[in-house]
C-alpha cells in the first residue's frame, strides 16, 4: 500500500503570477470575475466564489518544455490565498465534477501510456495509490475529464528518514 498526498500548485508559481509575472505562453494572466462554481483555484484547491476576482492563465506543471509537457488554462485567486495544506485529504475542487482524468507520469515527466483513465470522484484516491505503487510512475496528475485542465498532482508520501544509529 502506497500512502499518497494531493499537491497544489507551488506557492512560488502562484506568487510569480500575483506579482505581475507572465504565464507559460509568456503572456500576462487575464483578470475576470467568477460567476460561481467551476473556477477552481490551483493554489488553495478551493472554488473561487461568485463575485471574486480571478486570474486565468496558461499553466505548464512540468519543469521543462518537452513533447509531453501539457499546457492549459487554469484559475488562481487574484488576491493571494493560502496553499492547500491538508494533503492527505482529497481537495474540495475534486468534488465539483462527477469524474476526472487520472494519469501517471514517469520520472522524466513523460506520460506512462495506458494509465490515463476517466475516474469517478470516489475512486481517485485508490487509483492514484494504485498508479504510485508502480515502479515506472513517479507522480500522477488529476485533470478535468471534460477539458483536460490540470487540477492537482498526487505524489507518494515520502517515508520518514530513519535515525542514523539503532534504526
Amino acid at each position: 500500500m502506497t500512502a499518497i498526498r494531493f499537491v497544489a500548485m507551488p506557492t512560488t508559481d502562484a506568487e510569480h503570477l500575483w506579482n505581475g509575472g507572465r504565464d507559460a505562453y509568456d503572456r500576462l494572466p487575464e483578470t475576470t470575475v467568477s460567476d460561481g462554481p467551476g473556477h477552481p483555484c490551483r493554489h488553495c484547491l478551493q472554488n473561487i466564489d461568485a463575485g471574486e476576482a480571478l486570474l486565468v492563465f496558461a499553466y505548464r506543471p512540468f519543469p521543462d518544455l518537452q513533447p509531453y509537457a501539457e499546457t492549459g488554462p487554469v484559475f488562481l485567486h487574484k488576491q493571494p490565498c493560502a496553499r492547500y495544506a491538508a494533503e492527505e485529504i482529497m481537495p474540495p475542487v475534486l468534488t465539483t465534477s462527477r469524474d476526472f482524468i487520472v494519469r501517471g507520469y514517469s520520472e522524466n515527466d513523460r506520460i506512462v501510456y495506458g494509465t490515463g483513465t476517466v475516474t469517478e470522484i470516489g475512486d481517485i484516491p485508490a487509483y492514484g495509490e494504485e498508479l504510485l505503487g508502480r515502479s515506472d510512475i513517479a507522480y500522477v496528475h488529476v485533470r478535468s475529464a471534460r477539458n483536460n485542465c490540470f487540477q492537482c498532482r498526487i505524489d507518494k508520501v515520502k517515508a520518514p528518514a530513519l535515525a542514523e544509529a539503532g534504526a
